[in-house]
Protein backbone atom coordinates (compact mmCIF):
# COMPACT_ATOMS: atom_id res chain seq x y z
CA UNK A 1 0.00 0.00 0.00
CA UNK A 2 1.08 3.58 -1.08
CA UNK A 3 0.76 6.87 0.67
CA UNK A 4 -1.61 8.11 -2.10
CA UNK A 5 -3.37 4.88 -1.89
CA UNK A 6 -3.89 4.90 1.80
CA UNK A 7 -4.70 8.77 1.77
CA UNK A 8 -7.57 8.03 -1.09
CA UNK A 9 -9.42 5.50 1.66
CA UNK A 10 -8.51 8.10 4.16
CA UNK A 11 -10.39 10.45 1.95
CA UNK A 12 -13.14 8.20 1.02
CA UNK A 13 -14.28 6.16 3.91
CA UNK A 14 -13.48 7.72 7.31
CA UNK A 15 -15.72 9.72 8.98
CA UNK A 16 -16.48 13.89 7.63
CA UNK A 17 -15.44 14.54 11.69
CA UNK A 18 -11.75 13.04 10.99
CA UNK A 19 -11.27 14.31 7.47
CA UNK A 20 -12.17 17.49 8.94
CA UNK A 21 -8.89 17.41 10.90
CA UNK A 22 -6.81 18.16 7.54
CA UNK A 23 -4.93 14.26 8.46
CA UNK A 24 -1.97 13.46 5.67
CA UNK A 25 -0.88 10.19 5.63
CA UNK A 26 2.97 11.00 5.07
CA UNK A 27 4.31 7.18 4.69
CA UNK A 28 2.72 3.39 5.52
CA UNK A 29 4.39 0.11 5.39
CA UNK A 30 4.63 -2.93 7.21
CA UNK A 31 6.33 -1.45 9.80
CA UNK A 32 3.55 1.19 10.32
CA UNK A 33 2.23 5.18 9.62
CA UNK A 34 3.19 8.52 9.49
CA UNK A 35 0.49 10.87 9.58
CA UNK A 36 -0.04 14.34 10.38
CA UNK A 37 -2.44 17.45 10.92
CA UNK A 38 -2.12 20.56 11.13
CA UNK A 39 -2.90 23.02 13.98
CA UNK A 40 -6.07 25.03 13.52
CA UNK A 41 -7.86 27.40 15.72
CA UNK A 42 -10.39 24.85 15.15
CA UNK A 43 -8.81 21.94 17.20
CA UNK A 44 -7.11 24.37 19.42
CA UNK A 45 -8.34 25.05 22.69
CA UNK A 46 -8.12 28.00 25.57
CA UNK A 47 -3.91 29.07 25.13
CA UNK A 48 -3.76 27.57 21.57
CA UNK A 49 -3.26 24.54 22.72
CA UNK A 50 -4.28 21.14 20.66
CA UNK A 51 -7.62 19.86 22.57
CA UNK A 52 -7.29 15.92 23.88
CA UNK A 53 -10.24 15.05 21.35
CA UNK A 54 -7.92 15.72 18.64
CA UNK A 55 -5.06 14.00 19.92
CA UNK A 56 -7.02 11.02 20.75
CA UNK A 57 -8.60 10.89 17.34
CA UNK A 58 -5.26 11.24 15.45
CA UNK A 59 -3.65 8.42 17.40
CA UNK A 60 -6.56 5.93 16.81
CA UNK A 61 -6.96 7.01 13.26
CA UNK A 62 -2.92 6.44 12.60
CA UNK A 63 -2.97 3.07 14.34
CA UNK A 64 -6.29 1.58 11.99
CA UNK A 65 -3.66 2.69 9.44
CA UNK A 66 -0.78 1.25 10.88
CA UNK A 67 -2.83 -2.10 10.95
CA UNK A 68 -3.71 -1.54 7.28
CA UNK A 69 -0.06 -1.19 6.21
CA UNK A 70 0.66 -4.51 8.57
CA UNK A 71 -2.03 -6.31 6.65
CA UNK A 72 -1.19 -5.49 3.37
CA UNK A 73 -4.58 -3.12 2.64
CA UNK A 74 -7.63 -2.28 4.61
CA UNK A 75 -8.86 -4.63 6.58
CA UNK A 76 -12.12 -4.03 9.12
CA UNK A 77 -10.96 -2.96 12.23
CA UNK A 78 -12.44 -1.79 15.47
CA UNK A 79 -11.11 -0.76 18.39
CA UNK A 80 -11.14 -2.79 21.24
CA UNK A 81 -8.87 -0.42 23.60
CA UNK A 82 -7.31 2.91 23.68
CA UNK A 83 -5.31 4.24 26.66
CA UNK A 84 -3.65 7.73 25.73
CA UNK A 85 -1.48 9.54 27.69
CA UNK A 86 -1.16 13.41 27.30
CA UNK A 87 2.63 14.25 28.31
CA UNK A 88 2.99 17.92 27.17
CA UNK A 89 0.41 20.22 25.88
CA UNK A 90 0.69 20.13 22.23
CA UNK A 91 0.98 22.99 20.22
CA UNK A 92 3.17 24.19 17.14
CA UNK A 93 2.51 23.66 13.28
CA UNK A 94 1.80 20.34 12.74
CA UNK A 95 1.09 17.01 14.89
CA UNK A 96 3.35 13.70 13.89
CA UNK A 97 1.80 10.54 14.63
CA UNK A 98 4.49 7.56 14.50
CA UNK A 99 2.33 4.60 14.62
CA UNK A 100 3.24 0.81 14.68
CA UNK A 101 1.85 -3.08 14.84
CA UNK A 102 3.77 -4.83 18.53
CA UNK A 103 1.64 -7.95 17.62
CA UNK A 104 -0.45 -9.08 15.05
CA UNK A 105 -2.91 -12.22 15.56
CA UNK A 106 -5.94 -13.87 13.82
CA UNK A 107 -8.51 -12.21 15.76
CA UNK A 108 -6.49 -9.07 17.43
CA UNK A 109 -4.12 -6.58 16.78
CA UNK A 110 -2.03 -4.49 19.38
CA UNK A 111 -0.42 -1.05 18.13
CA UNK A 112 0.80 2.00 19.85
CA UNK A 113 2.06 5.71 18.51
CA UNK A 114 3.87 8.71 19.88
CA UNK A 115 2.58 11.76 19.37
CA UNK A 116 5.23 14.77 17.95
CA UNK A 117 4.49 18.31 18.05
CA UNK A 118 5.95 19.86 14.84
CA UNK A 119 8.74 21.94 14.43
CA UNK A 120 9.85 21.65 18.32
CA UNK A 121 10.14 17.88 17.79
CA UNK A 122 8.50 17.18 21.29
CA UNK A 123 6.51 13.96 21.98
CA UNK A 124 3.23 15.35 23.23
CA UNK A 125 1.00 11.86 23.88
CA UNK A 126 1.52 8.55 23.64
CA UNK A 127 -0.69 5.51 23.12
CA UNK A 128 -1.86 2.23 22.87
CA UNK A 129 -4.92 0.67 21.61
CA UNK A 130 -5.73 -3.24 20.42
CA UNK A 131 -7.93 -3.63 17.65
CA UNK A 132 -10.30 -6.60 16.66
CA UNK A 133 -10.03 -8.22 13.44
Amino acid sequence: MTPDTAQAILDKMFAPWIRALGPKINDISAQGCVMTIPVTPQINRVGDIVCGQALAALADTSMVFACFGHLGGPEPVGTVTLDTQFLRPASGDSIRAEAEVTRAGKSMVFTRVTLIAEPSGKPVALATATFAR
